[in-house]
């Protein structure tokens, strides 16, 4: 390619892409957790790579179960840690995909939970050899419904 011809497509593939480059900003998320739980770290660092700016804070057992109660967590929803993110609730290990589903929607409700620690769901264990389980949505009234399910695998 001559000279002539490279600054031609490059003016060309300006004019048609525009010269800016767009990135897509990191969701910032709020993570309350107990400073012994490891899975809890795993979690965070899933979102981290899923499109997330996770922060965390620790919290003693108490303290948390407090968190959760004064932020609307059914008990039969409770998990391990909880999040915060935009007006929501992040209860569990919950997928970062269903988290971006939540907020895309906007969905009037508390948030979403994973209620326990299922096996191979997100900071527990490998996807490929999974357990199967649910996302739960926790509406505003206290009641759930199913928001999303993963089959077992493996």
């Amino acid at each position: 390619m001559n000279r002539r011809k490279f600054i031609f497509s490059s003016i060309i593939t300006s004019f048609f892409f525009g010269f800016k480059t767009y990135s897509k900003e990191l969701i910032p998320i709020h993570v309350y957790k107990d400073p012994n739980c490891g899975c809890c770290n795993k979690w965070i660092n899933i979102l981290n790579k899923k499109g997330f700016k996770a922060t965390s804070e620790e919290m003693y057992s108490s303290e948390l179960v407090q968190f959760k109660i004064k932020n609307n967590i059914p008990v039969n929803m409770v998990s391990c840690h909880t999040a915060r993110v935009h007006e929501y609730i992040i209860e569990g290990h919950v997928p970062p995909e269903d988290i971006i589903s939540l907020i895309d929607k906007k969905i009037n409700a508390v948030g979403i939970a994973v209620p326990e620690m299922p096996y191979g769901s997100p900071g527990m264990g490998p996807e490929e050899k999974r357990e199967a389980y649910d996302v739960f949505l926790i509406k505003k009234d206290g009641t759930t419904k199913i928001f999303n399910s993963y089959d077992a695998k493996g």
